[in-house]
């Protein structure tokens, strides 16, 4: 089944011909010249992915991609003239899933495109909306609304801001094995290939807050050549 693919170019020379080179592919194609002009596509239709320019006149690429994100997650692919690192840290950093840096092959952002979505399409449905909760397990408690994890002892334990998603993707999922591309997806929407160790060390650093004996976890667990699962019951309270 064809998918819906809404591209946000504000150059002609470059909008129209990726549009129709999607379509012969297979896509079905909608194309906005603005931001503007995007969120009124994004309001009237649904899609499956959205490639945007970062560069463009009134609201830019990146302002467009943090809009996205806060109403839901939709994957984004940012387009961008500049190779800085700062502009492709930025991009991740609103929630975008993958970064192209102009020029590029209509080819490879083909090739991108169709790996963002079938990685989002193999993400595991979470077992719970996603309202202000509480999953309780063992004797910890995670509170979304207030975003602490809450002890044995009564006492909040620290967590960062990846600590904090990943525990939760994890207890939102429990006994699923997730991959660590899957992990990355849910948790920061970031190329595997390039932060893969991030899972392994925020596993590590959690399973020493939250594990009696971190070498023999009683929480999550590692399954060998796929991932890790939460092999707790978890509690919705």
């Amino acid at each position: 089944m064809s998918q819906n693919l809404l591209i946000v170019e504000d150059e002609a020379s470059i909008r129209e011909p990726l549009a129709k080179y999607f379509e012969t592919n297979q896509f079905r194609v909608k194309a906005a010249a603005s931001g503007a002009e995007a969120r009124q596509l994004l309001a009237a239709h649904a899609f499956d992915l959205v490639i945007s320019d970062i560069m463009m006149p009134g609201e830019d690429g990146l302002s467009l991609c943090r809009h996205i994100r806060s109403t839901s997650n939709l994957p984004v692919i940012l387009l961008t003239a500049r190779s800085e690192e700062l502009d492709r840290i930025l991009g991740l950093e609103v929630g975008a899933d993958d970064y192209v840096v102009k020029p590029f092959s209509p080819r490879e952002l083909l090739a991108r495109v169709k790996a963002v979505l079938r990685r989002a399409n193999s993400l595991p449905p979470k077992q719970t909306p996603p309202d202000t909760l509480r999953y309780a397990f063992g004797d910890w408690v995670l509170k979304t609304g207030e975003r602490e994890l809450v002890g044995p002892d009564g006492l909040t334990v620290p967590l960062s801001t990846g600590e904090y998603a990943l525990l939760l993707a994890m207890v939102e999922r429990p006994k699923l094995v997730l991959t660590r591309d899957q992990l990355l997806d849910l948790t920061q929407g970031r190329e595997a290939s390039v932060f893969d160790r991030s899972i392994d060390n925020q596993i590590s650093r959690l399973r020493r807050k939250i594990e009696e004996d971190p070498k023999t976890p009683r929480y999550i667990k590692t399954v060998w050549g796929g991932g890790y699962t939460f092999s707790a019951e978890v509690r919705r309270l």
